[in-house]
């Protein structure tokens, strides 16, 4: 038998009946209306908006959230589940455009009003809107609480001016929850806006062109007097900052269950091309070299899903972790850093030819060290808790 998670490898602590039911109708999904046409969409570097709508229509979307919004409320490996089938397709970036509303709703459904859920949550649920999220400035990186692009209110309104820049969806989102500066220099003067893409003063730029995550739209957005309305506003003024920082908990959440199936399945190819793969008269994995590379990567793997999932299971349960999500978005990244490098290497040229699983899952693996927060400002976050 195969090593491969997702059969009865899998931790049962975390995942029951109704897990297994939710992984099995994704699947069925994926290998419907997904992998028959990843290799175009990869090409053509963008997919089908109707997939939005397709995967609302069997739950995708919905699995985490409020029955009420359009969802199908649950803990969170029902959305881990989800996550991880939906990264069998093999393509990161179509994981992270179909996704970016995870990261781009949740501020609105926590601290949105009853009318910014109707209005901007409920039909990204339903598959017929597409929501980003706008925090990353061309001058600023990861740095935050140092965002330039400014809201000053007129009336009833916020007068936007600056630019987004690496926005995931970027290019064809409806809707983007932004993070603009309404006050003082510093984190305290951050506020998050819902901005709609058909507001006079927005535009946005070309696809942005990547060295991986193809399939997903990547742009830079601009604000030129943008009128939005303050209604729009998230919660309260100058409140953001907060309101990011717990996004990105789930963000690095996501990335680090993105970089643990980018591991495992550049391990699970390895380990079927070293049966098949012969070097000097026998299969590679008669050499010791392989069989101990297959093993540590393994290992890695195992460990690096198991503490992901305990972190998951803690943040379920209402308790901060936001040192250990730093930790195990790390270690997952460092992980999927290696075993992606090994799993080329032990392809030879072959896993430096597209066409080869191996060759763009080493390519999608770059960003996640660098999304939602670089391996460097994780670093920074834990020493804060353990210094």
């Amino acid at each position: 038998m195969g090593y491969e998670f997702g059969t009865k490898a899998e931790c049962q602590e975390y995942f029951g009946k109704a897990h297994e039911m939710v992984r099995r109708s994704v699947k069925e999904f994926v290998g419907k209306e997904i992998l028959p046409f990843i290799e175009e969409w990869e090409e053509e570097c963008e997919f089908p908006r109707s997939l939005y709508k397709k995967a609302s229509e069997v739950g995708i979307l919905g699995t985490g959230y409020p029955e009420e919004l359009g969802g199908t409320p649950g803990d969170i490996f029902f959305q881990i589940a989800v996550w991880e089938e939906l990264m069998r397709s093999g393509s990161g970036g179509l994981v992270a455009g179909l996704g970016s509303l995870n990261i781009a709703i949740p501020p609105i459904v926590r601290s949105g009003t009853k009318e910014q859920k109707e209005k901007f949550v409920k039909p990204v649920l339903a598959g017929e809107k597409i929501a980003a999220l706008a925090i990353t400035e061309p001058e600023g990186g990861s740095d935050v609480a140092s965002i330039r692009t400014t809201a000053v209110k007129d009336g009833n309104h916020y007068i936007v001016n600056g630019s987004k820049t690496f926005i995931t969806s970027g290019c064809r989102a409806d809707q983007i929850t932004c993070a603009v500066r309404t006050g003082e220099n510093g984190a305290h003067g951050i506020s998050l806006l819902i901005i709609e893409s058909k507001t006079p003063g927005y535009s946005v730029s070309n696809k942005l062109k990547k060295t991986g995550w193809w399939a997903s739209d990547t742009a830079q957005i601009f604000f030129d007097d943008c009128r939005v309305p303050t209604e729009n506003l998230i919660g309260k003024e100058n409140e953001g900052f907060y309101g990011i920082m717990e996004n990105f908990q789930n963000e690095r959440l996501q990335l680090a269950i993105m970089a643990n199936m980018t591991a495992q399945m550049a391990l699970e190819e390895s380990l079927k091309y070293a049966k098949k793969r012969e070097a000097f008269g026998r299969p590679i994995k008669g050499f010791q070299v392989i069989r101990h590379k297959l093993v540590e990567m393994a290992t890695l793997v195992e460990v690096s899903r198991e503490f992901t999932y305990r972190v998951a299971a803690k943040i379920d349960s209402g308790a901060n972790q936001i040192k250990e999500i730093s930790m195990a978005k790390n270690f997952a990244t460092t992980v999927s850093d290696k075993v992606t490098y090994e799993a080329v290497q032990i392809f030879g040229g072959y896993g430096f030819m597209r066409g080869y699983l191996v060759e763009r899952l080493f390519r999608d693996n770059r960003i996640l060290s660098i999304g939602g927060g670089t391996t460097e400002i994780m670093k920074e976050i834990i020493s804060k808790f353990i210094i």
